[in-house]
């Protein structure tokens, strides 16, 4: 969400070229945090920090600066090590902060990577950590070896999906309750009202899973969001899921046999 406030302080940014407003509401909508209501929320504060260090044209060629963001970004989508690795040099190169550049490529990691190599956020971080702690230059390699590695991983967007699934759901369903089983009972009137009484824990089943267990709202208990992609560690997350699902399919039937 963007209050209105914010949209004319972009509108008057912008001074009337149509792309240079949708490039700051792009920028900014990537550093939007929940508000009380949990929706992301581009706060004055947030969009004025857009304006001090993202906004400036700085490559030599007169590129715009968010050309060469989508540039970098596309390219480890891609799976370019060389062009992701250009447009990150030619960004450091003309004066984009380090620190923005690594955020980039935390957002890439869980976009783009995800599960398939969860490595890859972890070197982003990293990454991120080493440009904080020692400046330049050693930071900036550390986020070319991050890059490099993000480009070479492979891609899934399963996870981005997911949860992009998950928050529209979530945005439009009714608040549905907690189930009674799932209910922390740290009381004895809760006890006796059934909370947790029936939940089984996981540890004391076969292989750590309580077979035909649910975890959803009883309305929504169907639902899946996260489906893994056919690369990378999710191949081994897919299998194992494929595993269980069959596990509760058998619980189910005996269940109801």
């Amino acid at each position: 969400a963007v209050p209105q406030e914010v949209l004319e302080m972009m509108a008057t940014a912008a001074g009337g070229d149509a792309r240079r407003a949708l490039n700051i509401l792009e920028v900014a909508a990537d550093l939007a945090e929940p508000d009380a209501q949990g929706r992301d929320t581009v706060s004055e504060a947030q969009l004025e920090q857009v304006m001090q260090t993202s906004l400036r044209r700085f490559d030599k060629g007169g590129d715009v600066f968010y050309d060469q963001i989508s540039a970098l970004h596309k390219s480890v989508r891609g799976s370019d090590p060389d062009g992701a690795l250009y447009w990150l040099c030619r960004m450091l190169d003309g004066g984009c902060d380090p620190l923005y550049a690594a955020r980039r490529l935390v957002r890439i990691a869980s976009e783009d990577i995800g599960n398939a190599d969860p490595r890859a956020l972890q070197l982003s971080m990293d990454a991120w950590d080493a440009q904080e702690r020692l400046g330049s230059p050693e930071g900036e390699l550390a986020l070319a070896q991050a890059v490099t590695y993000l480009a070479m991983c492979p891609k899934s967007n399963a996870v981005y999906n997911a949860f992009n699934r998950c928050m529209a759901d979530i945005r439009q369903d009714p608040d549905y309750e907690v189930p009674v089983h799932l209910r922390n009972a740290p009381t004895k009137l809760l006890k006796s009202m059934g909370h947790g009484e029936s939940y089984r824990y996981a540890h004391d089943e076969p292989e750590a899973f309580a077979a035909g267990e649910s975890y959803l709202p009883e309305a929504i208990h169907q639902r899946r969001y996260y489906q893994p992609v056919n690369r990378g560690l999710e191949i081994k997350l897919a299998e194992k899921r494929e595993r269980l699902n069959q596990r509760n399919a058998e619980s189910t039937r005996k269940r109801y046999s």
